[in-house]
């Protein structure tokens, strides 16, 4: 067995010996979802009566714990297939704004947050993968919950402001983000924007973003690794992830 060889089989020993934390919901029929999408189908093809069981899956790429690639929003982008390996695999940071968001749902973080978090935890480097935690997940599978409606039957949920996410961008040189949400807009920017200018402009970046997270509140703010195991479909805007992160 070859140097090279050892030293991998090593660094994977190593890697086992931490914690890990699955960050992705189980999904179904009956999860939270996008409005504007159905339910998922899962269907029966054979069972085991016929020899094996198999299935057939329906429901849109953007279901479940997903990866939005570029071309979701913005034209003549990548699609999914074409993320190269090493994007999808990054340090992790993690900022908590749990508290804030169960104080008032339509929370959006702002660039003076991030400076706070900085002050905490130090600059945010280069390539990395920035997740918000809102704890919005604990409300999975609720749908009620997660759709979070008013009497008048308006939705509220916390998220991004665009002026965070061009500091992330521009000023930080991050790689990628994710969120507990459906989408990266709070609910109280996308009402006054009309529009979803945040994804836009992430995804307009020629990276992609995870949405519906799970379990941030395992994940120090810094320090782990994030992972995104996604099926390789071609020309896809989007499709269930696998995200689980390594810890320190």
């Amino acid at each position: 067995m070859t140097t090279k060889t050892l030293e991998t089989i090593e660094a994977i020993k190593l890697l086992k010996e931490k914690s890990w934390v699955d960050l992705t919901h189980a999904f179904g029929p009956e999860s939270p979802h996008f409005s504007a999408f159905e339910d998922a189908e899962f269907k029966t093809l054979f069972t085991h009566d016929d020899g094996f069981f198999a299935q057939r899956f329906t429901f849109p790429g953007q279901y479940g714990t997903h990866l939005d690639a570029p071309i979701h929003f913005v034209r003549d982008t990548r699609y999914l297939h074409e993320l190269e390996l090493k994007e999808l695999v990054l340090p992790l940071v993690v900022i908590d704004k749990s508290t804030e968001a169960q104080e008032n749902h339509d929370f959006t973080l702002g660039v003076a947050d991030i400076e706070q978090f900085e002050a905490e935890y130090g600059t945010i480097e280069e390539g990395t993968f920035v997740a918000l935690r809102t704890d919005w997940s604990k409300r999975w599978p609720d749908k009620k919950a997660f759709d979070n409606k008013d009497e008048e039957g308006v939705s509220h949920a916390p998220g991004w402001s665009v002026e965070a996410l061009k500091f992330l961008f521009e000023e930080r040189k991050v790689q990628a983000i994710g969120h507990e949400t459906f989408d990266t807009d709070s609910a109280s920017d996308y009402r006054k924007n009309g529009a979803l200018l945040g994804e836009y402009y992430v995804l307009d970046q020629d990276t992609y973003q995870v949405e519906l997270l799970a379990n941030l509140d395992q994940v120090p703010a810094k320090g782990a690794v994030i992972f995104n195991i996604v099926p390789k479909a071609e020309n896809a805007s989007g499709f269930p992830v696998r995200s689980f992160a390594i810890l320190p």
